[in-house]
């Protein structure tokens, strides 16, 4: 690429590639693909190989298993809803999810089970958005019934067990009471695979086919999917969670026989597409140009203003600050967000690089995506490494700090 138009150094943008080669070089992370755009310029880096142990070079095209950079994405269906009103933000979702009318609130977070009080009021669609309704992954609970009660129903991914069809689902999640009180507190996680079943249940069509639709083919994402067919699935890596203590690669996920070779039962909005660099810079970059893609539209602009602006209150954003502050070996740079909008984190004051106004999310398979207006500018960072150990994250942080001295304007 040259930088005539971009507002990027040749320099910087070869010290972003020595930054991001030296990681590879380590041996910890076996490859990675990144993307940085800026006005109408494009430049991609394809470092390493599919398998640690090497095998096929990583290519532009390579398919990666977004895990949570799902969220911002996935979130654009229930905007195309609310800007048709056919959802509005203080519907009480019960009108779909009959499953969770009438719900009750644990006392105290580690109580047992049946140590509850009615909920105060019924949870909202703007509850579900903002991923404040009640019930959530919650890092700072684990070992409590509650949590244990979670894990044991399948409601969420990475467990041996896949998530069950989304009717199963819902009966599960229905039979547990809330954490909180719908409103209370930010919770990580389970509104987002609760949104997709929303929509399909509003629409009357699969999550999938309701995104692919209004989303993915507009906007030309040909290789984002809830799974890889098997014509494309040569283009995606092994996913390696590496040993913690050691180092090794531990194998996660095969591409060919594993999770994301087949249909899944359960159309995860929280964490199951699969996507490219191009494709994400797509729809990142409908974003910063406030729901336009070319002279189409495909949100309005309320609706990415929404989004990708702070909804949490200070009490509702305590919870997600301890979450990012108290994981710190995986949450390089999660901590100094601020906010968060609608599935995605939003800076809302300077505590690193990136200024404030910056909107994205990052992801437990090694993948880390945003967008920042001040500047014009989408970065998308993939790899095949999870975060059980902080290898990724250390990638994502190098990539960001290397890639915002690389503007030269």
């Amino acid at each position: 690429m040259e930088t005539g138009d971009s507002g990027f150094s040749a320099t910087g943008l070869r010290r972003l590639r020595e930054v991001l080669a030296r990681h590879v070089d380590s041996g910890k992370i076996p490859g990675l693909v990144a993307l940085v755009g800026r006005g109408g310029e494009t430049h991609v880096e394809a470092i390493g190989t599919m398998r640690h142990d090497g095998g096929a070079p990583m290519r532009r095209d390579t398919i990666f298993r977004m895990a949570s950079t799902t969220k911002p994405v996935a979130m654009a269906a229930a905007m195309v809803l609310l800007d048709e009103c056919r959802l509005r933000l203080d519907d009480l979702v019960q009108e779909w999810l009959p499953e969770l009318a009438d719900r009750r609130v644990l006392k105290r977070i580690d109580g047992p089970l049946d140590d509850t009080v009615p909920a105060r009021r019924p949870i909202t669609v703007r509850d579900l958005l903002t991923s404040t309704f009640g019930i959530g992954m919650d890092m700072t609970s684990l070992g409590t019934p509650i949590m244990n009660e979670i894990f044991e129903q399948g409601l969420t991914p990475n467990l041996p067990e896949p998530m069950p069809e989304p009717d199963e689902w819902m009966r599960r999640l229905g039979t547990l009471p809330l954490m909180y009180q719908p409103g209370e507190r930010w919770q990580y996680h389970i509104s987002h695979d609760l949104l997709g079943v929303l929509v399909a249940r509003v629409t009357g069509q699969s999550f999938e086919t309701f995104l692919r639709e209004r989303i993915f083919d507009p906007l030309g994402m040909k290789d984002t999917a809830f799974h890889v067919p098997a014509d494309k699935i040569d283009r995606m890596p092994t996913l390696y969670a590496p040993d913690p203590q050691t180092g090794e690669f531990l194998v996660w996920d095969e591409a060919k026989g594993g999770r994301w070779s087949r249909p899944p039962a359960f159309q995860g909005g929280g964490g199951g597409l699969v996507s490219t660099v191009d494709d994400y810079h797509a729809y990142f970059r409908m974003l910063l140009n406030g729901g336009m893609h070319g002279s189409e539209r495909i949100l309005s602009r309320p609706a990415v203003e929404l989004m990708t602006t702070n909804r949490l209150t200070p009490e509702q954003n305590a919870a997600r600050d301890a979450m990012a502050r108290d994981n710190v070996h995986i949450s390089f740079g999660q901590g100094q967000h601020g906010g968060w909008g609608f599935g995605m984190a939003v800076r809302t004051y300077r505590g690193d690089y990136a200024p404030i106004g910056q909107f994205g999310w990052d992801g437990g398979s090694g993948t880390s995506t945003y967008a920042d207006p001040a500047n014009r500018l989408t970065g998308i960072l993939l790899t095949q490494v999870g975060a059980s150990a902080p290898n990724s994250a250390r990638v994502f942080h190098d990539f960001w700090t290397t890639l915002y001295q690389a503007i030269d304007d």
